[in-house]
């Protein structure tokens, strides 16, 4: 018999490490190529982790999760064919050695990060079992043992898990928690100190009826929670509204959209077109598509549009259209189709998720006329388009003005007011109006 390793797979540029959150076939099962073996997480995105090869699962090793580096080996999966002719002492070495090699790399971890970590933030003398990972990032982060201790984990058996700790020190950067410290020797600050400590916010307490339902959040509902509330945290958001006719585009698509399906095999619908003059409107105002790293900015070469789009139990991701600007509109109803399918069936890949630079979400979907959209970190802007709706307008003719019914919805920007002021964001969205009210009803596709 030969012994394959199975590996966590490359997931992108930006992707690292993912946890694991489900292991899909026990030690002993029988696995066909491509048949899934465990489920992971990344920030955004859960995926599975198919088989390469026919087989039998005889180690796994790692356990729920677990944070795991990329291309680390996951489990052996034992197959047939060649590996028939190694002899019994090289299989038996490699049977033995494999594992051991893995429970020394973790030890040699282990070791290394307690050892370089100050006597009075000595994680080791924790009953409570907390990955390297973790204790790593308390060390970078000055998390003493108690504070650790205090983090309530959402991992198995209430275990500390990355995303915890990392909502941890959000929490604490924002003032949201108090920092404990089991340093006996820190001196206390003199009684007579004028300044009173900082107080940090605390949360009103709720009641809970004998009537009421408590649910734990999900995992991905915690993320986007975290991610929300620190993006208010850091920007200065403020909105400009502006109502936009869609009445060409309405037409255009109305008389177009069956040919397009008969000949691309793809549904036409507005998405792309909005994206379309969001994409245009960004390479006339390119200081919308930038980041803030500090006191420096960031103008982006590449325009990458996150589509936020729902997800069967109701939260929202956010998957990216990258190079946008360079998409005719068959391009961009393509990809705008593939990315909400994937993301309505959990298909996406990690890298779909990653390197947005400027946000566009759809609250007319839920029936909304607009709304005010919380920006994206690290982007500065995001854009929110309202329902379509038939409404009586003014229509300005050279024969003079009169009341017609028109089709028009509400476009809302929210922006990061630290580095887009209001001239900046409102001809932003103003020029993403001009150019849908512009669209040419005879135009080809």
């Amino acid at each position: 018999m030969a012994r394959f390793e199975l590996k966590l797979p490359k997931m992108g540029e930006s992707v690292a490490e993912a946890t694991i959150t489900s292991w899909l076939k026990e030690v002993g099962d029988t696995i066909e190529m491509d048949e899934p073996v465990l489920e992971i997480a990344t920030d955004k995105v859960d995926s599975e982790v198919p088989s390469e090869v026919d087989g039998k699962l005889v180690e796994r090793l790692f356990e729920l999760d677990d944070v795991v580096q990329v291309g680390q080996t996951i489990a052996i999966i034992e197959t047939e064919g060649e590996g028939e002719t190694e002899d019994a002492d090289s299989t038996e070495t490699s049977e033995v050695s494999e594992p051991k090699v893995v429970e020394e790399a973790a030890a040699r971890i282990e070791q290394e990060i307690t050892s370089s970590t100050s006597s009075d933030n000595n994680y080791a003398d924790s009953d409570s079992f907390y990955s390297p990972l973790v204790k790593n990032i308390a060390k970078q982060e000055g998390i003493s043992l108690d504070e650790l201790e205090s983090i309530s984990g959402t991992g198995k058996g209430g275990r500390v898990t990355k995303n915890d700790i990392l909502a941890y020190v959000e929490d604490k950067k924002a003032g949201k928690v108090t920092a404990t410290s089991s340093n006996p020797s820190t001196p206390a600050a003199p009684a007579s100190h004028s300044a009173a400590p900082k107080q940090a916010p605390v949360a009103a307490p709720v009641s809970v009826n004998g009537g009421d339902e408590i649910m734990e959040m999900s995992r991905m509902g915690k993320l986007i929670s975290h991610h929300m509330v620190a993006s208010v945290q850091t920007s200065a958001h403020v909105q400009s509204f502006i109502e936009c006719d869609v009445t060409n585009i309405w037409n255009w698509r109305k008389k177009n959209k069956d040919a397009f399906k008969q000949r691309e095999g793809e549904n036409l619908t507005f998405t792309p077109i909005f994206m379309e003059a969001v994409a245009q409107a960004i390479k006339e105002f390119p200081m919308i598509n930038i980041s803030v790293d500090g006191d420096k900015i960031i103008k982006r070469k590449n325009i990458n549009l996150g589509m936020a789009a729902a997800l069967p139990d109701g939260n929202l991701i956010v998957p990216v259209i990258k190079n946008a600007d360079q998409l005719n509109l068959v391009g961009m109803a393509k990809s705008v189709n593939d990315l909400a399918n994937r993301a309505r069936t959990g298909k996406l890949k990690p890298d779909d998720t990653q390197g947005g630079t400027y946000t566009v979400t759809n609250v007319g979907t839920f029936g909304s006329i607009m709304g005010t959209p919380i920006i994206n970190q690290p982007q500065v802007a995001i854009l929110a388009l309202g329902a379509i709706r038939k409404v009586p307008a003014v229509v300005e003719t050279p024969d003079g003005d009169f009341i017609g019914i028109r089709m028009k919805m509400f476009l809302s920007h929210s922006y990061d007011h630290r580095v887009v002021n209001g001239a900046l964001g409102g001809q932003f969205v103003q020029r993403v109006a001009q150019l849908l009210e512009g669209f040419d009803p005879d135009r080809t596709i």
